[in-house]
């Protein structure tokens, strides 16, 4: 009787001990597969987020090349409108307004403007000014010439920059008429002069920050342009903007 109850008391300890494995083995294989399931997820979320990524930077990176290509006539249009950063500015086709700066102010102090140009490299001209410097008073409107030659044997399209130095003066300096406000086509070994009519507004006067002033600069920098060349453009707008020098260049009219 006594070995019958060991052995029925061994079989359940058996027993137990199977049924702890089985739960042992039940549950690793949950966890297994919950695991795997887990992973499985946290690598499609995964996935989706580097799409997502990819598909924004794709579309920051295609804004920002139509943002540089559209900046350049936006930046144009602003630069005319405030003079920022030494920027001439056009004057307006306002008759009253013309009237009121095309008044010379009668003893005051006496401005000097020099003249100054350049081409880029990718240009066979040849362009100056015809006078260096020129006196004169706020409101007196004032024509300078500049001489350009195309030195090669075909007709080049060039279009120029500009900028006035001190900066804080371009806000003060209008100009009438440009050769700048249009392209310029130029024949093998044609050489023209193109005008520049401008006038300094009298406000030029009340400013503190210029009551130190009396030289002014104007610059000039022909480049190439035309449709196989629009590429020269930006390259030549975003280098010399990039650059630090007496001339900074801020603005392309046509």
């Amino acid at each position: 009787m006594l070995h019958s109850f060991l052995r029925r008391d061994g079989m359940r300890s058996n027993l137990n001990q199977v049924r702890k494995h089985r739960q042992q083995y039940i549950y690793f294989s949950l966890l297994r597969k919950s695991s795997t399931h887990q992973q499985q997820k946290f690598e499609k979320q995964k996935k989706e987020q580097n799409e997502r990524l990819l598909l924004y930077m794709l579309s920051l990176v295609a804004g920002t090349l139509g943002l540089s290509y559209a900046s350049v006539p936006l930046y144009k249009m602003f630069c005319q409108t405030t003079g920022f950063g030494g920027t001439t500015k056009r004057l307006e086709d306002n008759e009253e307004a013309k009237r009121e700066m095309l008044k010379p102010v009668e003893g005051s102090r006496i401005l000097r403007v020099t003249f100054d140009g350049q081409v880029s490299s990718s240009l066979p001209w040849t362009f100056k000014p015809l006078q260096r410097d020129i006196k004169l008073i706020p409101g007196e409107s004032v024509l300078a010439f500049f001489t350009c030659k195309n030195n090669s044997n075909k007709a080049i399209t060039g279009i120029a920059t500009y900028n006035v130095q001190p900066p804080k003066a371009g806000v003060y300096f209008n100009k009438i008429q440009c050769f700048c406000f249009d392209e310029q086509r130029l024949e093998p070994n044609e050489e023209v002069d193109m005008p520049v009519l401008f006038v300094i507004d009298p406000k030029f006067l009340q400013d503190p920050h210029l009551q130190r002033v009396s030289n002014i600069t104007l610059y000039y920098n022909f480049f190439k342009t035309g449709e196989d060349d629009d590429h020269d453009l930006l390259r030549m707008q975003q280098l010399q903007e990039s650059q630090s020098s007496d001339y900074p260049h801020y603005g392309t009219e046509k």
